[in-house]
């Protein structure tokens, strides 16, 4: 046991029913005995069987029955403040879905957080089997709370009123607080019952207990909600986020490909050098920054790679989730990441989550299209450090040097005093010389762009 203690996953040690741990570079989950009498009902009731046919859950093999298994591998672990709209909203209802299904095997789910969902690719998936017990008839459902926090605070907030409030998920890793959602929601959705009844209510009686907080407690025991009943607030809640929706989804960046600068043939050739590129690199996974709404990610999809697709415009994000959840697409992950204020690592100990490029490790391939001239210019970071923080990174880059005299560079110096005179093909090609080799680079026909591939040193 003390050998499993020393390894434990960081993010595994609050629920006393088991945890994560590593060994061997495998990943195992470990069920505590406290929790076999629930784990033994999961598994004899047919709950588990039909939550993997229907392919809700991650699988884990039995390893010693009813104390190890091991979960399936995921191809990456993303956190709900990276994801788009829709991905929240599809992951709020994976967890409404799992919840009714499991009334129906007398269990119920003991916690509904954001973080026991992950992606692969466009569809969601629930990792944490030890998040149902058996359900007790008349009891209320004790993820309730957490529910709305974690998923229909966010959605309601993003819909009704700015979607980059989204990364209040980041600040609140416990799910962004009721009574805070009812006051950043417009005065209008006290006139929706549900709305009212599911945050500005349950806000209300939040703040009246914290009041209360001095005072002797009533004996709560007979309160009581039936499994009718239970059933009705789940289908309520489905309901209210099923109608939700972004009020625009139009974005500058994500019309970005229409208002390119070269011709549809030269838009061809670089897409032709990136699958060439591509085919030369040994990583089975790419990183593609600066994605936009995806589209050299499907080519290195197409090339045999899993793609984590990002960009900091929420608006692409969504759109390139949206493309991708249509045509079912398990390849590729769409997550909102800012280069200059990527997800950091939050949580105890500042371990509990790790940051974006922690998780991403620097064995992997980065694309890195038609974006370095935004990071120079835009955000002022010197090509130097550039250099440095790809070779920190990945294993291999395929970048495009966009040089001064390209329209969208001469579009970015329009509105300020070009002070970039590191900002040149040779001095770029000097300065990633000092960590990468140059394997090939090739001109875009028609156009003054570079592409290149590199390999670390």
């Amino acid at each position: 046991m003390d050998s499993i203690n020393s390894n434990l996953q960081a993010s595994s040690f609050r629920d006393p029913s088991g945890f994560l741990y590593w060994q061997d570079g495998e990943l195992y989950r470990f069920v505590d005995d406290s929790y076999k009498e629930n784990f033994e009902h999961l598994l004899d009731s047919g709950l588990w069987e039909q939550l993997l046919k229907q392919n809700l859950v991650v699988n884990h093999k039995e390893i010693d029955k009813y104390k190890i298994y091991k979960p399936d591998m995921l191809p990456f672990v993303s956190y709900p403040y990276e994801w788009s709209f829709s991905a929240l909203k599809n992951a709020a209802l994976l967890t409404l879905k799992i919840q009714k299904i499991s009334l129906k095997y007398n269990m119920t789910l003991k916690d509904a957080s954001a973080y026991n969902v992950q992606f692969i690719g466009s569809k969601p998936i629930f990792i944490d089997i030890l998040s149902l017990e058996k359900y007790v008839e008349g009891t209320p459902w004790i993820a309730y709370k957490q529910f709305c926090q974690h998923f229909l605070a966010p959605l309601l907030l993003m819909s009704l009123k700015e979607y980059k409030l989204q990364s209040l998920l980041l600040s609140n890793i416990d799910g962004i607080p009721l009574d805070t959602t009812s006051n950043l929601l417009p005065k209008t959705t006290l006139l929706n019952f549900s709305i009212l009844t599911h945050i500005h209510f349950n806000a209300f009686m939040q703040k009246s207990m914290q009041a209360m907080q001095d005072k002797p407690l009533k004996n709560n025991n007979n309160l009581k909600l039936s499994k009718n009943s239970l059933a009705n607030l789940l289908t309520d809640l489905e309901n209210i986020i099923k109608s939700l929706k972004l009020k625009d989804n139009k974005t500058v960046w994500a019309d970005y490909y229409n208002i390119k600068n070269y011709d549809e043939d030269s838009f061809e050739y670089k897409k032709q050098l990136i699958r060439e590129y591509l085919g030369l690199t040994q990583s089975e996974t790419v990183v593609d920054l600066g994605a936009n709404t995806g589209i050299f990610s499907k080519i290195a999809n197409e090339a045999g790679k899993y793609v984590i697709s990002c960009d900091m415009d929420y608006l692409a994000v969504e759109n390139n989730y949206l493309q991708l959840k249509k045509e079912k697409n398990r390849k590729i992950l769409p997550l909102i990441i800012d280069l200059c204020a990527p997800s950091p690592c939050i949580g105890w100990s500042c371990k509990e989550r790790m940051s974006f490029f922690e998780r991403t490790g620097n064995d992997k391939t980065v694309l890195a299209l038609a974006l370095i001239h935004h990071l120079r210019i835009s955000n002022n970071v010197p090509v130097r450090k550039l250099a440095e923080f790809f070779a920190g990174i990945c294993r291999e880059l395929v970048i495009e040097f966009v040089p001064k005299e390209d329209s969208m560079v001469q579009k970015l110096l329009s509105t300020r005093e070009d002070i970039f005179n590191d900002y040149s093909k040779e001095i770029f090609e000097q300065e990633f010389s000092n960590y990468f080799t140059i394997v090939k680079s090739s001109q875009i026909e028609n156009s003054l762009r570079f592409l290149y591939l590199m390999e670390r040193k």
